[in-house]
């Protein structure tokens, strides 16, 4: 399906609305006031929702191989779930997962 240019930037205006109306309900109809506590607490489980959802995609289906599951990312991804749960720090965690990572790839080939 092909747009003509005229469709393309419609479909930019709208997006950059919707994105400009959807900010602005945050910032600016109750920037300037006290959120509920129940909105702040809701609000610090966010990054814990985001971050795997990027994530999950890529270690399930890596680009990398196509599309295809990678046991050694899967066992980064394990090795850095687990270091992250068992030391309550995300540089660690990181850390653990990218050296399980580049480890076991430099470990394949070796071999």
């Amino acid at each position: 399906m092909t747009y003509s240019d005229a469709q393309i930037w419609t479909i930019i205006a709208i997006l950059g609305v919707g994105t400009f109306l959807i900010r602005f309900s945050f910032l600016g109809l109750i920037g300037d006031r006290p959120m509920p506590s129940f909105v702040l607490r809701l609000l610090r489980f966010t990054p814990v929702a985001v971050l795997p959802g990027m994530v999950a995609p890529l270690v399930v289906w890596p680009p990398a191989t196509s599309g295809a599951l990678d046991p050694i990312r899967l066992c980064a991804a394990i090795v850095t779930v687990a270091v992250g749960i068992w030391t309550r720090n995300v540089l660690w965690a990181i850390v653990a997962g990218a050296l399980t990572l580049y480890g076991a790839m430099g470990l394949t080939l070796l071999l």
